[in-house]
């Protein structure tokens, strides 16, 4: 009872400090993932007693309700896009400001166990989709000499590569915060790590499914043809409550580090090739959502300046971009170059190359099928901690083409100033990514830290 009325107090002061420094942002649609945090949040008290009970020492359990070390922590972004042409489809506009929090409230106890509370709130000018709310991060960790658990909804990345993150399959992907990818939904799980001398071992089982959002019909990078996910389909007649399994092996050998995972369970990416109507009437996309299974492959390795890098991965149960059932293999590979002190000043330069290539060619979902990714990465190492990422992914089978640079500032102690820019060049008619021609942007965004 200590324990509950202790999470309780914890709960109420979290809310409270989010609320003082980041202001109240619940908006329209959120309240699916409230009550979804909600119930994570009884996932992790209720696992947290039983495991406190079935495996603590009475001094132990008594010593929980008296965190040692507790902190609160976030981030304030503020965002504007600028898209430079005209939109492609009626209701989009040229401009878009945005508003979002992320706090973030950690505790820890003297026997290694630890909490995190990371919830995420966006509000848009633009888009109402991308006008969310989401539990990022909502888990209970535990520690040992040997061993560890995770409890809760929490992010794992898999990967090496720079282009793109071919084997990362835990988190659903948040298409609508960017679309290169690398936001991610919080994921629901219970995560048991081994270490050892061989290597680490982890076990994943995760009892709920997190859907992909998309974008609004006002909202731009979106296809001709809105998306409904409140129609969306599943294999499993569980569907979201279907759950997943997955096992890692990883490990560093001398220069090389090594990642073998396997993962069983329902498709992170959404085949978009049924068609269905809105409550309008409104010809739509629905999403369908197969159940898989991946074998997946990462390799780096180190040589002084050089970095080499692999994955891979072979999936069985996904629909192609017709609609049918195809087993399909993938590989995203290169190299990165380092000149450290280059120019004899404190500046290092990279120069990355990779190769990506999926067996399923003009079938694949995945727009980078057939392309080469070449970039150079720039790091000042000054008082501001300035760098930038330039580059261009070229497909090898058309002419489209994909110029990006992403940089970044510190202004103080306490703010980052980041630019984004992205432009789609002679893209064909009947390429994946023939709807977002006219989506060139630029991106500001000015990210607060408190």
């Amino acid at each position: 009872m200590r324990i509950l009325v202790g999470f309780t107090l914890i709960l109420v002061r979290f809310l409270e400090n989010s609320f003082l420094h980041c202001g109240t942002y619940w908006i329209q649609g959120t309240i699916f993932e409230v009550k979804k945090g909600i119930f994570l949040l009884h996932f992790v008290l209720l696992s947290f007693l039983f495991l406190g009970g079935a495996g603590l020492a009475d001094e132990q359990r008594n010593s929980l309700s008296t965190p040692a070390f507790q902190e609160i922590t976030g981030t304030v972004f503020m965002e504007t896009v600028i898209f430079p042409d005209d939109a492609a489809f009626s209701g989009q506009s040229r401009h878009n400001a945005s508003f979002a929090v992320a706090p973030e409230y950690y505790l820890e106890w003297p026997d290694y166990t630890s909490l995190t509370i990371s919830p995420f709130g966006r509000l848009d000018s633009s888009d109402a989709r991308r006008t969310h709310f989401d539990i990022r991060e909502l888990f209970l960790r535990i520690v040992r000499d040997d061993w560890s658990l995770v409890v809760g909804s929490t992010k794992v990345f898999w990967g090496v590569t720079e282009s793109k993150h071919l084997v990362d399959i835990i988190n659903q992907t948040d298409v609508i915060e960017n679309p290169n990818g690398e936001s991610k939904f919080g994921q629901p799980m219970v995560n048991l790590s081994f270490t050892s001398d061989w290597g680490f071992i982890d076990l994943f089982v995760m009892p709920y499914f997190r859907e992909r959002i998309f974008q609004s019909r006002s909202g731009r990078l979106r296809g001709s043809v809105l998306i409904d996910a409140g129609q969306a389909r599943f294999d499993s007649k569980a569907e979201r409550f279907n759950p997943d399994v997955a096992v890692r092996y990883s490990n560093s050998i001398g220069s090389w580090d090594v990642g073998l995972s396997n993962f069983y369970g329902t498709s992170r990416e959404p085949t978009l090739t049924d068609f269905g109507f809105s409550s309008d009437n409104t010809v739509v996309l629905v999403p369908n959502y197969e159940s898989i299974s991946q074998t997946g492959l990462e390799l780096q390795y180190t040589n002084g300046p050089w970095l080499w890098k692999l994955e891979g991965l072979f999936r069985q149960g996904q629909k192609n971009a017709l609609g049918s059932e195809q087993n399909f293999s993938s590989v995203v590979g290169g190299a990165e170059y380092n000149f450290f002190g280059a120019f004899g000043t404190n500046t290092d330069v990279g120069v990355l190359a990779e190769y990506m290539r999926d067996s399923r060619l003009n079938k694949a979902t995945d727009p980078l099928q057939h392309d080469i990714f070449s970039a150079v990465r720039v790091a000042l190492n000054d008082t501001a901690d300035t760098q930038a990422l330039a580059g261009v992914v070229q497909d090898l089978q058309e002419s489209t083409r994909q110029v990006f640079l992403e940089a970044s500032t510190r202004i103080n102690d306490s703010a980052r100033l980041s630019l984004e820019l992205q432009n789609f060049m002679s893209v064909e008619s009947g390429d994946v990514l023939s709807d977002l021609r006219a989506d060139d942007f630029i991106r500001l965004e000015l990210t607060y830290y408190y």
